[in-house]
């Protein structure tokens, strides 16, 4: 369901770009994020008739959004993604980079195309975006950035190497920015979600991973959607990896 757009968390006249906005928890992303008062750029490699009705649906309850494909497996696509938005809906202030791909396979069994293109949509596109968008946030003196890990970049999770590892450089760079960054009014923090429905990336059926989680559920979209907008409207909360994961993965 998809609530008017007239709330304000602080974020009224912010533009956001969220990357895999097409489904799952980008969409939750994105109308969380339209329902608190920012302009948002739907990024999608997929799925354009979902990302476009996304859009229409924010528009027509009061909100401002673009659809807006990208190829994030290729090195330049991110810098053209933000010159799409700054061109729709001006400078990007809040980057929820989300998008990610999550093919199940043994070691043995991943080749170095799979291995790339998991790097390089996972890790390096977020990386490139962030590149791309700090300077302008750091100007403005005022900026979020939030990367999508996964709890398998602490556990190694079971979906491969090639996948947990790029979800752990998102951590790395995380805390390589956050640092930097604070003294501009610019928080970098990131979120390790867990098994969460409606992703398209789930390594089992529900039934048997639900087992896995102490609460005795999947995670949905929407809770991460929540916990976007607690990080995004704290000026306080920066450098920091947060877990959501139904309790499965004690740190």
């Amino acid at each position: 369901m998809v609530g008017r757009v007239d709330n304000d968390d602080g974020l009224t006249g912010r533009v956001a770009l969220v990357t895999g906005a097409s489904g799952g928890i980008g969409s939750a992303v994105a109308l969380r994020l339209a329902a608190s008062g920012a302009a948002v750029a739907l990024a999608y490699g997929h799925r354009a008739d979902a990302a476009e009705q996304l859009a229409d649906a924010i528009t027509e309850r009061g909100g401002r959004a673009v659809a807006l494909g990208a190829d994030l497996g290729r090195p330049k696509a991110p810098g053209l993604l933000v010159d799409a938005v700054e061109d729709q809906l001006g400078p990007v202030e809040i980057l929820i980079a989300n998008a990610g791909v999550g093919r199940r396979a043994a070691l043995e069994d991943i080749d170095l195309a799979t291995w790339d293109e998991h790097q390089a949509v996972n890790l390096r596109a977020p990386f490139l975006l962030a590149q791309r968008v700090v300077p302008g946030m750091r100007a403005s003196q005022w900026g979020r950035i939030v990367f999508i890990s996964s709890v398998a970049a602490f556990t190694g999770g079971i979906v491969g190497p090639h996948y947990a590892s790029s979800k752990a450089g998102l951590l790395g760079l995380t805390h390589a920015l956050a640092g930097p960054l604070a003294a501009h009014g610019v928080t970098v923090n990131a979120i390790a979600p867990s098994l969460v429905e409606e992703t398209g990336m789930l390594p089992g059926s529900p039934d048997e991973l639900k087992a896995r989680i102490p609460v005795g559920r999947l995670g949905r979209p929407e809770e991460v959607a929540d916990l976007v907008l607690a990080v995004v409207t704290n000026g306080y909360l920066t450098n920091q990896t947060i877990s959501l994961d139904g309790g499965a993965y004690p740190r």
